[in-house]
């Protein structure tokens, strides 16, 4: 055995005595990134640029492994190379699941996205499941390749090239399905031309439901740190957030949905508030935010025009320009005034 392969031996034994070790690093480490993120923005792009750059390692593993045993004659351990793979899912995940866990509408489609990105972590972590039950299944493996990598576009585009949502959705979608195109040409019979149509429709079918489903994928890196439905708002601080309110008092005050939004610094945003009465849209307001600020960029629509009934359920959908949701702030307006 040449000795160059030693220490990775040792490094393979080691990982094999000690598998927690490692799923507990690559969680420990993707919180860590996180928590840098949040506190100071400057190093999110040297974060999210060795993600990126792992995850074109990972996507073109078998052309690099390749290029290897050509050059220097040797094969990479098969091991070493199922570990590198399983921790950069663990490290990719554990990266976006905060993002995400903080920008997710819990009563809306955004849950199947983010409990996805839920069970995909946890498949990760568990030895058994990630090698026994997931990696054989090479589809399965390609559709966890596919989710975090769009995940950690999501996340990283933003904070690297400062594109608005609208334009990182579109990005990370092309991007993600590109990227994915090789594995999935190894999964399917290409051996004559209906595989090489399968390929292609396989391809714009998990393209057409990324765009048609993006309202249930939460904006990773724009998320509310305060809101308010209100009657007051006085040197861009909200009054008291109210559950209902009187008919007479909306007709005198009208009413402010106040947003403080947390957005990259350098990131200029356009995001709407579609105010909505009894399910029906009946105004849609631009508000154009900045990221950067710690406390998140204060935004807000004041609605004064309203119909002669009033009274019912009113909710202010906070949007992006493509669609994707921030959140939902509600009110009652009843006839009946209340003491708050």
């Amino acid at each position: 055995m040449p000795n160059w392969t030693l220490p990775i031996q040792r490094l393979l034994a080691l990982m094999k005595r000690y598998p927690g070790v490692i799923a507990a690093y690559g969680f420990c480490s993707g919180i860590g990134s996180f928590i840098l993120v949040d506190r100071q923005q400057s190093m999110a792009s040297w974060i999210a640029v060795i993600l990126l750059v792992s995850w074109l390692w990972l996507m073109l593993e078998n052309v690099f492994t390749q290029f290897f045993s050509r050059v220097f004659k040797r094969d990479i351990p098969e091991p070493l190379l199922r570990y590198a793979t399983q921790m950069i899912h663990q490290e990719s995940l554990s990266f976006v699941l905060p993002f995400f866990f903080i920008t997710t509408t819990w009563n809306s489609g955004q849950l199947v996205f983010t409990g996805l990105l839920g069970a995909a972590a946890l498949v990760s972590i568990i030895d058994p499941l990630y090698y026994d039950w997931l990696s054989p299944k090479r589809w399965l493996l390609l559709g966890l390749h596919t989710l975090t990598l769009f995940a950690a576009l999501l996340t990283a585009l933003p904070i690297i090239l400062h594109l608005t949502t609208a334009q990182s959705y579109q990005l990370a979608l092309g991007t993600a399905l590109l990227l994915s195109i090789p594995s999935l040409a190894v999964s399917l019979p290409l051996r004559s031309w209906r595989g090489g149509l399968m390929l292609v429709g396989v391809t714009l079918a998990i393209g057409s439901a990324g765009w048609f489903l993006r309202s249930w994928v939460p904006p990773a890196t724009l998320w509310m740190t305060q809101v308010a439905v209100t009657t007051e708002l006085q040197d861009r601080t909200p009054g008291e957030g109210l559950d209902e309110v009187s008919t007479s008092q909306v007709r005198k005050d009208g009413l402010y949905a106040y947003t403080a939004i947390n957005a990259p610094r350098g990131l200029d945003e356009r995001i709407y508030h579609v105010w909505q009465f009894n399910g029906q849209e009946v105004d849609r307001i631009a508000l154009d935010i900045h990221g950067g600020r710690k406390e998140g960029y204060r935004a807000w629509s004041h609605k004064q025009n309203f119909p002669a009934a009033p009274t019912g359920n009113w909710q202010v959908r906070v949007l992006t320009e493509d669609g994707q949701m921030l959140g939902v702030l509600r009110i009652k307006v009843t006839d009946t005034a209340h003491s708050h």
